[in-house]
This record gives C-alpha cells, sequence and structure tokens, in this order.
C-alpha cells in the first residue's frame, strides 16, 4: 500500500496526543515531519510533549520546533483543558531529543516539502502561526502541498470566544493568511468535534488497550474538554478521521473567512453556506459527522498502537 505523506503541526495537548497515536501507528500514513507550536501550552513545553511520545512509542520522527507565540495577537493557552504540562496525567519517560532538529520548524517543514518528489498533505491540529509563516516566507512552496486538512474553526459558535473555536482565536491574522492562500484546505470544526466522543464504556475499553491504551486512559482523567460521563471530545483526531476515513463526514464546499478585526469577534471564522458574501469556495467544511463510526474506527485505529 502506497502512503500518504503527511506534515503534522501540534501543540501537544491531550487530543493531539490521541490524533499522534492514531497517526503514527496507521499502515496508510507517513509522518515525514512534526512541527511544533505555541497553543495548549508553550512552546516548550509542545515540543516536549512531542518528543516525550516518541520516546514512549519508540519512533524516530523528526521534530521542529516553530512559533512561540501569535504573529499578532497576545499569547494564550489551555492550560485549564490539558493541565500544566499540557499532557497531565501520565508519567512519562524522560523525552529523546535527538529526534529534535536545530532548524526552526518553518524551514524545516519548507525543506521537508521541497525535497519530496511528490507532494505532501499538511495536517495543522493547532494554531495556525507556522503554516502562515511558510507561506509568507516561501510562497512557492505552495505547489508542493497536496492539500491543508485542519482541525479549526467553528461554523456555530466558539469554544474560546462567543464565536471563536481556540486554534483560530490564538492565532486570527495566521488562520487568515493561510483560508486567503488558495491552498486546497479542508476544515474538521468543534461541531465536528462536539459530536466525535468518548464516552466511558470507551474510555475503559481503551484502558484495556496495553501500554498506550493505560497511557491515554490517564490523560482521559485529567482532560477537561467536557465531562467524561457525558463523553470527552476528539477534537484533533477529526483531521486524521477525514485523512483515513472520509466517508464518516458531511462535507461542504463553501467560502470561510476569519475575522480578524472583531473586538468581540477576532478568530471566528464566517461559513458562509447560503452564499450571502457571493465568493467562490475556497474549503471543504465538515458540517457533520456519524459519531457511532467515529467511535469504532478510534477504537480500532488505537488498538493497532503498543
Amino acid at each position: 500500500m502506497k502512503k500518504r505523506p503527511i506534515i503534522i503541526d501540534t501543540d501537544p495537548g491531550i487530543d493531539d496526543a490521541i490524533a499522534l497515536a492514531i497517526a503514527l501507528f496507521s499502515e496508510e500514513l507517513d509522518i515525514r515531519l512534526i512541527s511544533t507550536v505555541a497553543g495548549n501550552v508553550g512552546l516548550e513545553k509542545t515540543t516536549n510533549n512531542a518528543l516525550k511520545l516518541l520516546t514512549f512509542w519508540g519512533k524516530a520522527v523528526p521534530v521542529a520546533r516553530g512559533a512561540d507565540r501569535p504573529l499578532l495577537a497576545a499569547p494564550t493557552n489551555a492550560e485549564d483543558v490539558h493541565g500544566a504540562s499540557g499532557m497531565d496525567g501520565y508519567n512519562f519517560p524522560d523525552p529523546d531529543r535527538s529526534n529534535l532538529l536545530t532548524e526552526h520548524a518553518v524551514n524545516a517543514i519548507y525543506k521537508t516539502l521541497n525535497e519530496s518528489a511528490e507532494k505532501i498533505t499538511l495536517v495543522p491540529i493547532g494554531p495556525l502561526t507556522n503554516i502562515a509563516l511558510l507561506l509568507r516566507m516561501y510562497p512557492g512552496v505552495k505547489e508542493k502541498i497536496e492539500a491543508v486538512v485542519l482541525m479549526g474553526g467553528s461554523v456555530t459558535r466558539g469554544n474560546k470566544g462567543v464565536m471563536s473555536e481556540f486554534n483560530m482565536a490564538c492565532d486570527p491574522e495566521a488562520a487568515r493568511i493561510v483560508f486567503e492562500s488558495g491552498l486546497p484546505l479542508v476544515m474538521a470544526p468543534l461541531d465536528v468535534g462536539r459530536r466525535a466522543l468518548v464516552h466511558p464504556e470507551d474510555a475503559a475499553r481503551i484502558k484495556s488497550m496495553g501500554r498506550t491504551g493505560e497511557m491515554i486512559y490517564a490523560l482521559l482523567q485529567h482532560y477537561r474538554s467536557g465531562d467524561i460521563n457525558r463523553g470527552l471530545k476528539m477534537y484533533d483526531s477529526c483531521a486524521v478521521a477525514y485523512l483515513l476515513r472520509p466517508e464518516m463526514f458531511e462535507v461542504a464546499e463553501t467560502y470561510v473567512a476569519v475575522e480578524t478585526t472583531g473586538t468581540l469577534t477576532a478568530g471566528t471564522t464566517v461559513v458562509d453556506l447560503k452564499g450571502y458574501l457571493k465568493q467562490r469556495p475556497n474549503a471543504k467544511v465538515c458540517v457533520d459527522i456519524n459519531g457511532a463510526v467515529f467511535r469504532d474506527w478510534l477504537l480500532s485505529a488505537l488498538k493497532r498502537c503498543p
């Protein structure tokens, strides 16, 4: 089977850890690079967390440290959701730092794209700062990008601001650059993440799945994105799910604009499903997901992890 080459840009993060587990052990994906960005926690912590996960699984994927702050916005984080470390709840071994590149993530992404014989899909599951910087610094690299499949934005209301989703609200200007880039974009928004749930009985099954299951179960006990009794939201795994099983989503091809100047609405993704703005579509937006199919897929995917 020919694997799909991808670069994951991430800010681990508990749900990022689960998305990485699925991607790293998928037989269909070839992860060429993991780049880190400030988001759920600060850059040093997100980088450390990516290295911790690779060390835990014995994987030797290159990691590149990226932007430590948004382009213009004041830095923020989600420690209240993921804990002070970003992955509270499990005692990881000290990370092997031999996979950490010395070059900045933007240059590492550019180099990885440029040296590839085939186009690569970018999978950002954190704020879009690194991707925006890449497009501004190396605009010619677009021809090497197959697509951008991202977790972020919202069709309806937000989880950071009233109308803004966390990744977009962290760096609205970066998000706007990406959505105006002309690249093929797929947006897995907050709305489908809210229906992609892990319930208590699912968590119990995950716990029985060896080392990885025990680790993820421990993280889930500290994850504050929802309530374990009503279901924990697997936002970032939706982007990986789209890569691997797009048929579980209902998708609308539409125009998405990112608000950057609104005092109360910065970071809002304006998803123009009814064509009010008279603009050509610039993204495929996942507007619904089959939650039962997602749950079965997630559990099946995690079974492949050691």
